[in-house]
């Protein structure tokens, strides 16, 4: 580890993580000329194979998988996602463990020296966003952690994503759905472009989604990468009590039969976790996996905030679902959990999401909605989030509102709606990650109806 001096500078991560959010003028700056810049200062490379994972949904899930899987297979992991839910060492893992607040400071002041520059280099100092200056010193962190495999997710996109900085030896492109349209265009055909950006020549891509985008296909054709489609490479089945999983016999005909479903819940697991069979099957020559690993490590699998049920009365869900998309998978796994008496939400999101499309899918489950502020400026406010729904006639039927409270932290609202809920029913938190951080921000809360108090 590089002993780096960096005087008057901070020395705490807290410290560090305020420095960098206040360099750069914007919060979101896409492209890879500022990055690659610092990164080629620092020497930056991961000698070990690299997966990289970019989509709209299933991100997460897909990354938390491979994980579980490698690290079944005896290999030492490292795993970058973001955002976090609570603390931001959630965002880089070694070994399935989040890694510890001193072990990323080097890294911090190795960035910061880089991005200052020497006598000499060209460009001078650099202007980094929060998100690129913190991706750097996540890779810089895995870089020296002795790994047999890293998994990146994308933050945004995929091609002008600082995460893209890196040469993937597998890329994944899980759903791609409409969101962050300013960013990433009007339609799943830009969108999905965008997302291409992550394949690399000769190198094999893994599309879970069940309809990409044309966009995605002409782009693997373009570059010459070797393209593994759900539906014609690789397919799956299952029942209610089990499934499997098949390459097609062009690649190698292997197959997982009476697997168990994975422990992440939710109908669209078996996409994501189909794409990640087909992944490890690509890299097979080079991180072999038993299929005992593959069983175990789709068992023990965790990611919180994806569709986590918690133990208790009322029954309470968090789920991240922040999209169109996702509240669409939300509200058929709610809907699949069969009858409750009523249904509460828990609802905070950004300003800048399609809100209308999210409630209207969701609308015919919830039965009281308790709105909440969130911790940054891009958020609805918890009046604005009212108003809406207020006037929204799927989510007031016959002109009458059904909202419950407005709240200034989702902490508040998850006690509000507890204190109002009957045993039998169930709390659903969801709109944003900072909605499902918020609650667990003392730790996965301990449901217990007033009956039992």
């Amino acid at each position: 580890m590089l002993d780096i001096p960096v005087p008057d500078h901070p020395t705490t991560l807290a410290d560090w993580l305020d420095h960098a959010e206040r360099l750069h003028p914007v919060t979101i700056d896409m492209g890879l000329d500022r990055v690659q810049r610092v990164a080629q200062r620092m020497g930056l490379a991961l000698d070990c194979p690299v997966i990289t994972v970019a989509g709209t949904n299933g991100k997460g899930s897909t990354c938390a998988m491979l994980e579980a899987i490698y690290t079944q297979s005896g290999y030492r992991t490292g795993v970058y996602t973001s955002p976090h839910l609570v603390h931001f060492e959630e965002r880089c893992r070694l070994a399935g463990e989040a890694v510890a607040a001193s072990e990323l400071l080097p890294a911090f002041a190795e960035v910061e020296v880089a991005r200052k520059g020497q006598a000499g280099d060209e460009g001078g100092e650099v202007s980094l966003s929060y998100f690129e200056f913190t991706t750097l010193a996540i890779l810089r962190t895995l870089s020296r952690s002795g790994l047999d495999v890293a998994i990146l997710e994308v933050g945004l996109g995929g091609r002008l994503d600082a995460v893209n900085i890196i040469d993937a030896d597998c890329a994944v492109i899980t759903s791609i759905a409409l969101d962050h349209m300013a960013l990433l265009g009007n339609d799943r055909e830009a969108i999905g472009f965008e997302k291409a950006g992550i394949m690399r020549t000769g190198r094999p891509v893994v599309v879970s989604d069940p309809v990409p985008p044309q966009s995605v296909l002409d782009r693997a054709l373009e570059i010459g990468a070797e393209l593994w489609r759900l539906g014609k490479d690789f397919h799956f089945a299952g029942d209610q009590q089990q499934w499997g999983w098949a390459m097609h016999p062009a690649r190698g005909g292997r197959r997982y039969a009476g697997l168990a479903y994975p422990a992440l819940r939710g109908a669209n697991q078996l996409v994501n976790a189909s794409g990640v069979l087909a992944a490890v099957e690509a890299l097979r020559a080079r991180l072999p996996v038993t299929a005992q690993a593959v069983r175990t490590g789709l068992a023990l699998v965790e990611l919180p905030g994806r569709f986590q049920i918690v133990p208790g009365t009322p029954t309470l869900v968090l789920d991240v679902a922040h999209n169109p998309h996702s509240v669409a998978a939300l509200a058929e796994n709610l809907d699949a959990m069969g009858f409750y008496p009523g249904t509460h939400a828990v609802f905070g999101a950004m300003a800048d999401k399609d809100l209308g499309a999210m409630l209207e899918r969701i609308a015919p489950l919830i039965d009281h909605w308790h709105v909440t502020d969130l911790p940054l400026p891009r958020a609805s406010t918890a009046d604005a989030l009212a108003g809406l729904l207020d006037a929204h006639p799927a989510t007031a039927p016959g002109g009458k509102s059904r909202v419950a409270g407005r709240h200034a932290h989702p902490m508040d609202a998850l006690r509000a709606a507890v204190s109002v809920a009957d045993p039998a029913d169930r709390i659903v938190v969801f709109g944003s990650f900072y909605t499902v951080g918020g609650v667990l921000q003392d730790g996965v809360p301990r449901m217990s109806a007033k009956h039992l108090s």
